[in-house]
C-alpha cells in the first residue's frame, strides 16, 4: 500500500532536519577546533608579555582582539549546541512518527487482505479457516471458538475452534450468559480485568456478533490470547469491526452457496433419473 503525501512529507522533513544536524556537528567542531587555536595564541601571549621573553611581544590591543573573537566563538558554540539539541528533538520525534506511519499502513494492508481473503472464496470450510487464520495470525487469539444460530433451535453452536474442541463447547441459547447476551443486541464484549481472566465458555475475553446489517448469524468468542499478546492494539478493534461485518457476509454467501449447489445436485439426480 503506497504512502501518503503527508506519510512523504514527514519523511522528507526528517532526512533535511538530519542533514542539519550534521552539518551543525561539524560546524562546532570547526569553533572548536579554532577556540582551542586561540586559546593557545592568548597563552603565548600572556607568557611572553609577562616574562618580557621577546622585543616583539604583543601589544594589549592585539590581545583584547584575540580575547574578544574567543568569547565571541563561545557564544557562536552556545548558540550552535542549543540548536543542535533543539533539531535532535525534533528528529527523535519524526522518527517516532515515522515509526507510527509504518506501523499504520502495514495494518491497513493486514486488514485488507484480510478482507479480500474473506470474499475470495464461496466454499463454507474455506470461509471458516481464513477467519481462523485471521483471528490467530492478526488478533493473536490461542483459545477461540467460532459459533453460529440455529434458527430452527434459536441457539447459538460451535462450527469452528481453536485451542479447545468443539464438543467443549455448550450451545448457547440467545440471551444466555455475555455471548447469548451480544447475540441478541448485537454489541461487542470485551472483558475489563484481562489479567485475573479465568477461562468461562460462557463469558469469553471477547464475543464479536457476526451482523448482516441488525441481523446476527453468529459470534466470535475468544477466551484465551498468545502469551506474548497482554493487551489489544488500536488494529484488533478494526479487525474486530472487520470481522464483525466481513465474516459473516462470507460465511452467509457460502452457506447460501453451498445450499444452492446441494440442491441443484438433487436437482440434477432427480432429472438423471428421469431420463433413465
Amino acid at each position: 500500500m503506497s504512502e501518503t503525501y503527508d506519510d512523504k512529507g514527514t519523511v522528507k522533513r526528517a532526512e533535511e532536519f538530519l542533514q542539519v544536524f550534521k552539518k551543525g556537528a561539524e560546524f562546532t567542531q570547526e569553533l572548536l577546533r579554532e577556540n582551542e587555536r586561540l586559546r593557545y595564541q592568548i597563552l603565548q601571549i600572556e607568557e611572553a608579555n609577562k616574562h618580557n621573553a621577546s622585543p616583539h611581544a604583543v601589544g594589549d590591543e592585539e590581545y583584547k582582539k584575540l580575547r574578544k573573537r574567543v568569547e565571541e566563538l563561545e557564544a557562536e558554540k552556545v548558540e550552535i549546541l542549543d540548536r543542535i539539541q533543539q533539531i535532535e528533538a525534533e528528529n527523535h520525534n519524526f522518527a517516532n512518527r515515522y515509526v507510527e506511519i509504518e506501523t499504520e499502513n502495514n495494518n491497513l494492508a493486514n486488514l485488507y487482505i484480510a478482507s479480500y481473503q474473506l470474499h475470495s472464496t464461496l466454499d463454507f470450510k474455506e470461509v471458516l479457516q481464513i477467519i481462523m487464520e485471521i483471528v490467530i495470525n492478526l488478533i493473536g487469539a490461542e483459545e477461540f471458538s467460532v459459533l453460529l444460530l440455529d434458527e430452527k433451535s434459536n441457539k447459538l453452536q460451535a462450527v469452528a475452534s481453536e485451542g479447545v474442541t468443539k464438543e467443549e463447547l455448550p450451545l448457547i441459547s440467545i440471551g444466555e450468559g455475555i455471548i447469548g447476551q451480544m447475540a441478541k443486541t448485537g454489541e461487542n464484549y470485551f472483558i475489563e480485568d484481562m489479567e485475573h481472566y479465568t477461562r468461562d465458555f460462557h463469558h469469553p475475553i471477547v464475543c464479536i456478533p457476526l451482523k448482516i446489517k441488525e441481523h446476527v448469524i453468529g459470534v466470535i468468542a475468544i477466551y484465551k490470547l498468545l502469551v506474548q499478546k497482554k493487551r489489544f492494539a488500536d488494529v484488533d478493534y478494526e479487525l474486530f469491526t472487520l470481522l464483525a461485518g466481513h465474516a459473516a457476509t462470507a460465511i452467509f454467501s457460502s452457506k447460501l452457496y453451498s445450499e444452492s449447489e446441494r440442491k441443484l445436485s438433487t436437482i440434477q439426480g432427480f432429472l438423471d433419473l428421469l431420463t433413465k
